[in-house]
């Protein structure tokens, strides 16, 4: 089912945990914002957040890609389930409660939409990530992608550019064709401009036929894309 909202919204997703997704995330956004687009970040569900001298949950992702991108906002507004536990969102609901409820994401989205025109929203560690599960089969239960198709999104991925990354890559962008989520492009974060990383380059384009459209050195600060802005907001539906 589409989500009919104002602004139009584009996916990031990683290949695995500690690839950097986050931080390629804040990027993007900056980027977006620089070049003068009303964009935001968005996250149906977060765990691992700290508590600050209030007690309050802080969800750290969100606060990382705001500061990033020089945006200030209510990070309840931009991600509706929070959870401590640093665990995937399944668990950390099932140790902590309040399960992750499609309708809420939507409503949330929605919300949030009205605000901003483009809307970036990071998924939850790679795309095979349990967000719901209440046991085998049962109609509750929520993986990664169907959140994607709910609100009726096309993908970012983003990969590590060194040793292992053409399984990652071909893997999850055959997992992503079998469930009917589109991959636009692909951006490589930790990219080192040797023969190896170049190499997974070619592979990976001519093997996926998703293209690369960014390669981001270790402390970059700045996104340099190898697509026009316009393309890159063609992403966004």
């Amino acid at each position: 089912m589409d989500c009919d909202t104002v602004s139009k919204g584009l996916f990031v997703i990683g290949t695995g945990t500690d690839i950097g997704k986050t931080y390629v995330t804040g990027l993007l956004l900056k980027y977006l914002r620089d070049n003068g687009y009303n964009a935001t970040y968005f996250k149906a569900a977060l765990s691992g957040a700290i508590r600050d001298e209030d007690d309050n949950l802080v969800p750290g992702d969100a606060v990382e890609v705001l500061e990033m991108a020089n945006l200030e906002e209510d990070t309840d507004f931009l991600v509706p389930y929070i959870y401590e536990t640093a665990v995937s969102p399944h668990l950390a609901s099932q140790i902590e409660g309040n399960p992750v409820d499609l309708s809420v994401v939507k409503d949330a989205y929605e919300k949030v939409s009205q605000k901003y025109d483009y809307i970036l929203m990071e998924g939850s560690g790679g795309i095979v990530c349990p967000i719901r599960y209440e046991g085998k089969g049962n109609e509750n239960n929520i993986m990664l992608e169907d959140i994607i198709n709910h609100l009726g999104l096309d993908v970012i991925i983003i990969a590590d550019a060194g040793l292992g990354t053409i399984n990652s890559i071909v893997t999850t962008v055959e997992y992503l064709k079998n469930r009917n989520v589109h991959a636009c492009g692909i951006i490589m974060n930790n990219y080192k401009d040797e023969l190896m990383e170049n190499d997974n380059i070619k592979m990976v384009e001519d093997l996926c036929d998703v293209p690369i459209i960014a390669k981001v050195y270790q402390n970059d600060i700045n996104l340099q894309l190898d697509v026009d802005t316009k393309e890159l907001i063609s992403y966004f539906r």
